[in-house]
């Protein structure tokens, strides 16, 4: 008697399944600690750097009443600010995916980016700005410069060290690409920002200097307030570039173009891909893209054989591309193999149009009620 053909052994020859995908969670852990320390070596840097020119700063001020010294106190304590920022927006990027941020909290580095850039212009530049006006029209003499020279003297040196572990950070990261290139491509916003607020730093301090030394050799204290003033107008300029670039990063930036051909080659390569109809891959966050690609099989698969293509296609992306972290492939059939008509044959499909429910399936009625008491939040 033959054996149930429910419990017949497939034969020795049979192709075993191919092993399936890894789940989209898997594919988040994929150097998922990883790019989170992108910078965070210059901002730990930076942030010791400020608390100590701060405190500094505002000595300086107290014994030389300088309004320079004022304006370069308070740009030093909202750096500290902005780095405890972007060390915030760092951890809390960590938190894995939800159900109300399907996709995660890599934004969340850019929105604090976004918002240090904020506390830079209005706490940092607007209140050098006023504080450089006042001081041109109410003119006072800079007490004790010696004190003045030698606390702006210890804050270049530290300034200077924060700076130069900075330019490291982003030297291993940038390649071939200029300091600048570098600040306005790079998908990471701590770098950026931390070379920018030490670069002004480093610049505000010479103006204070300039100023204080100006209105003690010239015996006119407007120079004081000529060099606030100045200060004030750089860190409105910096503020400008970063909430620039971190309102693009913000609105969700395409990935680089190196990446791009990367991952087009990952699905081309595939011998059941007939063609890549279209491509599209934004970032969200510094290391985490979202793919999304229109491809074209070849016709005779099955559903099962473009499933199991499409498998090795996202398998291939993503070991070619680590920052790609939610792919999702759509077959299609090119525009051109529709108008031939060689490749497939058009149709008008089973749908009865005597179904009750006819109007729905085709879109021409709503599938539900979005008014319905059960939709409210």
């Amino acid at each position: 008697m033959a054996p149930d053909a429910e419990h017949a052994e497939p034969p020795p020859d049979a192709a075993a399944p191919e092993p399936e995908d890894e789940t989209e969670d898997e594919a988040e852990l994929i150097d998922g600690e990883a790019g989170h320390g992108h910078g965070t070596k210059a901002v730990i840097a930076a942030l010791l750097a400020n608390f100590a020119v701060a405190a500094a700063k505002f000595v300086g001020f107290l014994v030389t009443g300088s309004s320079s010294m004022l304006a370069e106190s308070v740009h030093s304590v909202a750096d500290s600010g902005n780095q405890g920022l972007l060390l915030l927006g760092g951890r809390r990027a960590k938190k894995a995916a939800d159900e109300e941020h399907p996709f995660g909290y890599g934004r969340e580095r850019y929105f604090w980016g976004f918002v240090v850039a904020l506390v830079l212009f209005t706490l940092g530049s607007l209140f050098a700005i006023y504080e450089g006006l006042h001081k041109i029209e109410h003119p006072e003499d800079v007490k004790s410069p010696i004190w003045a020279v030698g606390i702006l003297g210890f804050a270049l040196i530290a300034e200077g060290l924060s700076f130069r572990t900075a330019l490291k950070e982003a030297a291993r990261l940038k390649g071939d690409a200029s300091y600048w290139q570098f600040i306005r491509r790079s998908k990471t916003p701590e770098l950026p920002v931390v070379l920018l607020e030490d670069f002004g730093a480093l610049i505000g301090l010479v103006l204070a200097m300039g100023g204080v030394g100006l209105s003690v050799a010239l015996d006119d204290g407007r120079w004081d307030g000529y060099g606030t003033l100045s200060i004030g107008i750089l860190l409105g300029l910096i503020a400008i570039v970063l909430v620039v670039e971190m309102k693009s990063l913000l609105i969700g930036e395409s990935a680089s173009r190196k990446d791009m051909e990367a991952m087009r080659a990952a699905i081309e390569i595939e011998p059941e891909v007939i063609r890549v109809i279209h491509l599209r891959a934004e970032h969200i966050g510094p290391e985490e893209l979202l793919v999304g690609a229109k491809v074209e099989f070849l016709h005779e698969l099955t559903v099962v054989e473009v499933a199991q293509a499409i498998d090795r296609v996202e398998r291939n992306i993503r070991a070619n591309v680590h920052a790609a972290r939610v792919i999702y492939l759509e077959p299609d059939v090119h525009r051109d193999h529709r108008a031939t008509g060689g490749y497939v044959a058009e149709h008008q499909g089973h749908i009865d149009r005597h179904d009750p429910d006819y109007a729905t399936i085709t879109g021409q009625h709503r599938a539900i009620d979005v008014d319905d008491d059960i939709w409210a939040p």
